[in-house]
């Protein structure tokens, strides 16, 4: 079975005398061109106002020099660096004829120099270096991102939202209880139905009403936190809908197969779909390292040393795993993964139990993705009754 591209390098053969390379330094206020057209000594770069259209203009404009010259052009690679922008501008140029691509900026090596000379020209030529490389189909120059739809992006949206609010909440209550600790008061529960009914009857323990400024700011927060929950609410509807109107198609039917296993709830499921399982997979390391799970050794002559997390994956996957593998010792305590994880923490030292969490993550991601993909049980695990 062919395995997925990885993206690290080109499987097209380069032509250099047939085509424009080109990259862009992407910014809020300005975005700076640098090129490589067949027929032209110099290499020429050119300063734009960000407008796709006067980008798409510079590149015709560059192959029209390249054929006065004799060339024949077919084909024109641009390439920037992903960033707030996002892949917007990629499907915009694809659309209209231009081979585009967005490198990961954490996969260009930059000069470990303490005060190192960082200008647009100068990040332009490493991009273009970087570049230049992987369209040779040489390892180790950059990776590319794979460029998602307009529907696999909008996907995501609601549970990020979601984790946004539920982030908010949060804030609130701690918001509210400190205000009411400074006063004296600790019982009180602002997440109840009638908590907006209850402030008023609320008094300090020297038997005073609360302050009426202090009031209304609860009140306020109050009002607020009810606004918060109530949309939190909305989403986990709208989800459960779409859910329930097409179970089969898509990634929905990975959400609920993953939603099967005792531990693992819809909207944990939904993340992890929309986030991780449902992209295109080279194997089971690329899963681990897009998920963050992964070590970053330090090496050198006799120097062995382990630096923790790499933290250049997705950290939304890489929290929600953690916090996942925790879980799935409580749920699934006879399962095979439970079982090599209290083998491996006998000791019961609290350093153990911390490191291990994180390996029993980077197999249980793993696990969960061959489940879904390749239909692998996972030993040992309890399911619920399909429905």
């Amino acid at each position: 079975m062919p395995q997925p591209n990885d993206l690290s390098r080109s499987l097209v053969a380069l032509d250099q005398n047939s085509t424009i390379i080109a990259v862009v330094e992407l910014s809020h206020s300005s975005w700076l061109v640098g090129g490589v057209v067949p027929g032209i000594e110099r290499q020429p770069r050119k300063k734009l106002e960000p407008s796709p259209e006067r980008l798409l203009a510079l590149l015709h404009r560059w192959r029209d020099e390249a054929v006065r010259t004799g060339r024949t052009i077919t084909r024109i690679a641009l390439a920037f660096e992903a960033g707030r922008d996002g892949f917007w501008l990629a499907r915009w140029l694809a659309a209209r004829g231009v081979e585009a691509h967005v490198i990961h900026a954490s996969s260009l090596a930059v000069s470990r120099e303490h005060r190192r000379a960082k200008t647009d020209r100068l990040d332009t030529e490493l991009l273009k270096r970087g570049f230049l490389g992987w369209l040779r189909g040489e390892r180790g120059h950059c990776s590319m991102a794979r460029v998602p739809t307009i529907a696999e992006e909008d996907a995501k949206r609601p549970n990020r939202e979601r984790d946004c609010l539920v982030g908010e909440r949060t804030r609130i209550v701690n918001r509210i209880k400190s205000t009411l600790a400074r006063l004296g008061i600790r019982t009180f529960k602002p997440t109840l139905r009638k908590a907006a009914e209850r402030l008023a009857t609320v008094h300090t323990p020297e038997g005073m009403p609360l302050p009426p400024n202090t009031l209304a700011e609860l009140q306020r927060d109050i009002a607020r936190l009810g606004l918060v929950v109530s949309q939190i609410r909305e989403i986990e509807d709208a989800r459960r809908k779409r859910l329930e109107e097409a179970p089969e198609t898509g990634p929905h039917a990975m959400v609920g197969l993953l939603a099967r296993i005792v531990g693992v709830g819809a909207e944990t499921a939904d993340m992890l779909v929309q986030e991780v399982l449902s992209r295109p997979m080279r194997d089971r390391r690329a899963v681990a390292r897009y998920a963050g799970l992964t070590g970053s050794p330090d090496e050198s002559g006799a120097r062995r040393r382990e630096q923790g997390l790499a933290r250049a994956g997705n950290a939304r996957v890489r929290r929600g795993m953690i916090q996942l593998a925790w879980r799935f010792l409580m749920f699934q305590k006879e399962s095979a993964l439970a079982l090599w994880y209290r083998a491996r923490t006998a000791d019961s030292r609290s350093g153990t139990r911390k490191t291990m969490i994180v390996a029993l993550a980077r197999k249980l991601i793993i696990a969960l993705w061959r489940f879904v993909t390749t239909g692998e049980p996972l030993e040992g695990v309890v399911l619920r009754p399909a429905t």
